[in-house]
């Protein structure tokens, strides 16, 4: 079955775009379109789509007034929110984020051909993952199961008590599609506690985005969270993030733990990718790093 996807934008322009790449894929169906919030409310109400992908400016209603109302009217729906890249829509993504959007993509600055096909092969990736989030919850809430099984048809929870091979000394955590929702209440869950941990995490993100993500897990967690800086010496209780398009990796320098960011080649089509990080924190922590991965999309 086709994903439903529902397009709300006041460029006429940037619909047909959307529209026109999303349509080649044939499990991607476009079922409704509108020109600003207002409009928006009504038509997603009637066909109550998979995803809705939500422009933030906008004229009569812009994208972060619209999202509490879209999720009133269509419950089940997942919304992306589509942004320039700006400091200050970076922001109003995260506010999104926050209020109940699943995620976020950033327009091209420029229509250049290998800019468009990036963008919209992030926007596909990000439709099959969380519609396929979507699907997977549906599924399992209708399968028969034992009562004692029902609340976690495929999940396998271990003991927190579980032995551990060595004391933990580092947490390092990827995540990508869904994940900056994910990360803002996972923060905000252990915040007073892990303080004698560094945490490192990757975040499939561009840009700009990045450092406004560090701020506000700073702010859910009340600790330390920042965007990694080249030969920052790594400390205890601070949280630290893969800056927009540079991997990040931590190296071990004179008996101290020691962050590096590069231009690499993307994995994966990633830049920031989880792979250079993890691999490069085994080296340095080995048995004593915690590794959490978060599902979204990608190969990392």
């Amino acid at each position: 079955m086709a994903v439903r996807v529902m397009l709300v934008d006041d460029s006429t322009i940037v619909r047909g775009l959307i529209a026109r790449a999303l349509t080649v894929t044939p499990d991607i169906e476009i079922v409704a379109t509108a020109f600003n919030g207002a409009m928006a409310i009504p038509i997603a109400q009637e066909h109550q789509p998979d995803i809705i992908i939500l422009d933030i400016e906008m004229p009569e209603m812009d994208g972060i007034t619209a999202l509490p109302k879209l999720l009133q009217a269509a419950p089940k729906t997942k919304i992306i929110m589509a942004s320039t890249l700006t400091v200050r829509n970076a922001g109003i993504s995260m506010q999104a984020l926050e209020l109940g959007a699943s995620d976020y993509v950033a327009k091209p600055s420029a229509r250049l051909p290998e800019e468009l096909e990036i963008f919209y092969r992030e926007l596909r990736e990000k439709i099959h993952a969380l519609a396929g989030a979507r699907t997977q919850r549906t599924r399992s809430s209708v399968v028969s199961a034992p009562p004692v099984a029902s609340s976690a048809n495929s999940i396998t929870l271990l003991s927190p008590h579980a032995p551990l091979a060595a004391p933990v000394k580092a947490l390092a955590i990827a995540s990508s599609t869904g994940g900056p929702q994910a990360l803002l209440k996972l923060f905000s869950d252990i915040k007073g506690k892990l303080n004698h941990l560094p945490i490192f995490l990757t975040q499939h993100m561009p840009p700009t985005f990045t450092s406004i993500l560090a701020e506000h897990l700073s702010k859910a967690g009340e600790r330390t969270c920042m965007e990694a800086k080249n030969g920052d010496e790594v400390k205890p209780g601070h949280a630290y993030v893969a800056p927009g398009d540079y991997h990040m990796l931590v190296v071990q320098e004179n008996g101290k733990a020691v962050l590096r960011i590069n231009q690499g080649p993307p994995i994966n089509f990633c830049r920031p990718a989880a792979d250079p990080m993890f691999q490069s924190l085994s080296k340095v922590y080995g048995k004593h790093l915690l590794a959490v991965i978060l599902t979204g999309m990608g190969q990392d």
